[in-house]
């Protein structure tokens, strides 16, 4: 005997959140209900876990009243024989023993025998039309779960029927159907035989896009489209449209609708709609150190960046970031203009006033025997730069600068204020797994060179050398790690040292490289006799940086990890080079708006300047 199976039509359920919240809150207590005194307890033996999932499945809810009792016992038989065929038993045979007690629940055992399964005999897949030149679908075939001599699985077949509906609409194939689709089952031989025949019909192309909404210049986002008209459909091409327009930051929200009700000549035109964001946005961010080592007060930070996302019809903008702490405020503001592209070409002018502390001052205390610490490195800088920036093949972005400093600072009692004009090229690539503040995987690399010249009229010649890594990665599920590198290289004479600025140098600590250690505290130092006949010893920065660090991070739960780490290195000279070392852990909270850490750092190399430490660092952000 012979079961045909007609095609079917697959309809997507949709729903919102509220909807989902209210049947949430008014099916919870029932269940709560049914759990604590039910009507009706099943027991099923005879299969396997997963059968007895699907039977019980397909019975459907339990009972709340003694009428859909009644109703339920009667249609347990169908229950079970739809249950049964979906995963390919037709001779299925079904016991049942009713207990019915006068109090509590009754109760229904329910003894199955599945008998022999139903195997596929053989499996003939069709394709017309355009999509024979189209190797997407030869990708999907690779993926189909339908194979002679298996067990027939009509959910199997009707997730492969759908997913091949689906992607020939995600083609542009809107007047795709199924020619044939059924499925034949011989239940006196226990073999059937899958038909599906797809015709995909002519492929829809990529027609005029119009924008609605923005206050930009006409033909502007014209530049931002990913493809070229009548190119073949894909929605993959319209997420990078929308992708592309976000990446702007000129937008509060972005549609980019395809019009297929509207397509001429298999052309479907695409309709971009467009929210401007506020005229003006201000940010703030959090941060703190808290220890034991060379400073060790409190030192919080706060930093307030005010955008404007939009200043005119060229698409310029602007943002300006003040940061506040102790002895190390900051002041800078970049004013960007498009070039040849709103996003991939970018001139962008910054004028920075800063200040700042590096390492650590000590003079020798003869009653005491040691040094004692005095202070730190203190400097002042005044920025005014260009950098250009454009965007590669294959993600890398490139940049070239020129920057002019002028840096005010008193070493070895000594004031100096020399200035610089750098320029600077950079190559960098991110990759980023995902699009959320907490990417489960992905890594970062930059590389940059400045060079300066007294002929151009720096305090003396200096080139600069700088090398970054970053790699994150998710195994499992929960287990997170995070690696990173940084390497700095000053090619310098040596007399002119003491001309190289505190911010041209290299110095290590802080949350971002050796932790358990104050920020920029640790670097190499020189001894020297000061104006009041005191000897005196003074971190001044290195001429070069070796840093590294490996953190493994454990998700609680997907907002609560806990991370333990090492980071070791060290900035140094000639033939100087200690490496400091320090390990620790702390407690993240993935918040709506990035990750925020909260470490103890633990110091266990001892220098000359500085004794063992610990520090608790407070940090926000995303880590790519």
């Amino acid at each position: 005997m012979e079961q045909q199976l007609q095609p079917g039509t697959f309809a997507p359920l949709k729903a919102n959140f509220l909807s989902i919240l209210t049947a949430a809150t008014l099916i919870g207590p029932m269940q709560v209900n049914a759990d604590s005194d039910p009507l009706l307890r099943i027991n099923v033996s005879g299969v396997d876990e997963a059968l007895e999932k699907n039977i019980l499945a397909h019975l459907g809810s339990l009972p709340e009243s003694q009428e859909q009792r009644r109703a339920f016992l009667f249609n347990v038989q169908d229950g079970v024989d739809d249950a049964l065929q979906s995963v390919g038993y037709y001779h299925g045979e079904l016991s049942q023993k009713l207990s019915r007690p006068d109090k509590g629940p009754w109760e229904l055992q329910l003894t199955v025998t599945p008998g022999e399964p139903t195997r596929i005999d053989w499996v003939d897949i069709r394709f017309a039309g355009e999509m024979l030149n189209d190797a997407t679908f030869n990708k999907w075939l690779d993926g189909v779960n339908l194979k002679p001599g298996e067990i027939l699985n009509h959910g199997i077949y009707e997730t492969h029927k759908a997913e091949l509906s689906a992607l020939a609409l995600s083609r542009g194939y809107f007047d795709s159907k199924y020619t044939k689709a059924e499925i034949r089952v011989n239940r006196d031989e226990n073999r059937a035989t899958i038909s599906l025949h797809f015709d995909s019909s002519d492929r829809y192309r990529l027609g005029d896009v119009s924008f609605e909404g923005d206050t930009l210049d006409e033909g502007f986002l014209d530049k931002l489209i990913p493809f070229k008209h009548q190119s073949p459909y894909a929605t993959k091409r319209l997420s990078a449209l929308n992708s592309r327009l976000q990446e702007t930051g000129y937008f509060r929200s972005t549609k980019v609708l395809p019009l297929i009700d509207k397509a001429q000549n298999g052309e479907v035109p695409i309709k971009v709609e467009l929210e401007n964001r506020p005229n003006h946005s201000i940010e703030l961010g959090l941060g703190a150190d808290i220890g034991s080592s060379s400073d060790s007060t409190f030192e919080p930070r706060v930093r307030v960046t005010w955008r404007t996302p939009q200043i005119n019809s060229h698409g310029h903008s602007q943002e300006t970031s003040i940061e506040w702490s102790p002895d190390r405020p900051k002041f800078l503001t970049t004013y960007t203009i498009p070039l040849t592209h709103p996003l991939d070409d970018q001139l962008k002018l910054r004028l920075g006033l800063l200040r700042d502390k590096y390492g650590v001052t000590q003079v020798y205390d003869p009653e005491a025997l040691d040094f004692r610490n005095t202070g730190q490195l203190e400097s002042s800088k005044q920025l005014l730069g260009v950098l250009r920036q454009q965007s590669l093949a294959d993600g890398w972005l490139m940049g070239y600068s020129l920057d002019y400093i002028r840096e005010s600072y008193t070493q070895f009692d000594t004031d100096y204020s020399p200035s610089f004009l750098l320029a600077g090229f950079s190559l960098s690539n991110t990759v980023r797994g995902d699009a959320t503040l907490d990417p489960k995987w992905g890594y970062r690399h930059s590389y940059s060179v400045d060079y300066a010249d007294p002929a151009l009229g720096s305090a003396t010649r200096l080139t600069r050398f700088q090398a970054k890594f970053k790699w994150i990665d998710t195994f499992f599920s929960k287990h997170r790690v995070v690696a990173r590198a940084d390497f700095g290289l000053n090619l310098v004479n040596d007399g002119d040292l003491a001309l190289v600025p505190p911010s041209l140098r290299y110095f290590t600590g802080g949350d971002q490289s050796i932790r358990g250690y104050a920020f920029q505290e640790i670097g190499p130092y020189i001894e020297f006799t000061n104006d009041d006949g005191q000897i005196a010893r003074e971190v001044i920065g290195g001429r070069y940086l070796a840093v590294g660090s490996l953190e493994y991070q454990y998700y609680l739960t997907p907002t609560w990890r806990l991370g333990s780490f090492v980071d070791a290195g060290n900035a140094f000279d000639k033939e100087q080079f200690e490496p400091v070392v320090s390990v620790g852990g702390g407690v993240h909270w993935i918040s709506p708006i990035g990750p925020i850490k909260l470490d103890l750092g633990v110091g266990l190399t001892e220098t000359d300047t500085l004794e063992r430490s610990w520090r608790i660092h407070l940090t926000m952000g995303s880590e790519l």
